[in-house]
């Protein structure tokens, strides 16, 4: 067997469960439904191994707030989607409300009076 190809003997899903615990739990979460969404779960190690090189590109915490921001929106998270928003900068944005004025604050809006008719 090439050089090259021996490495690839050495990936199973332990291995990839075991680097994504290293990173955090979101990340482990995310390894674990990439490794589930195949039927044959060696087609999904490639990426399994993309998402786990996005630490050494933007790094550890990034990634990891990522996954977790990405489990906001879907239960079926791609590497895609986390690769998007580390591309984005959205990682970086805080889960707080926007705080500001209500829409009853603005002086365009028509109350009930308005739709009453004329008086």
């Amino acid at each position: 067997m090439p050089e090259d190809h021996r490495k690839y003997i050495q990936w199973n899903a332990e291995r990839f469960l075991s680097w994504a615990d290293g990173i955090g739990e979101n990340t482990a979460t995310i390894a674990r439904a990439i490794l589930s969404s195949r039927q044959v779960e060696q087609q999904s190690y490639k990426s399994c191994m993309a998402l786990l090189k996005l630490a050494d590109k933007y790094s550890v915490i990034r990634l990891e707030a990522a996954c977790k921001r990405v489990l906001l929106y879907t239960p079926s998270p791609s590497f895609k989607s986390i690769q998007t928003i580390l591309a984005a900068g959205q990682d970086k944005l805080t889960d707080e409300p926007v705080t500001g004025k209500s829409s009853s604050e603005f002086s365009f809006m028509r109350g009930a009076g308005y739709y009453r008719g004329k008086q």
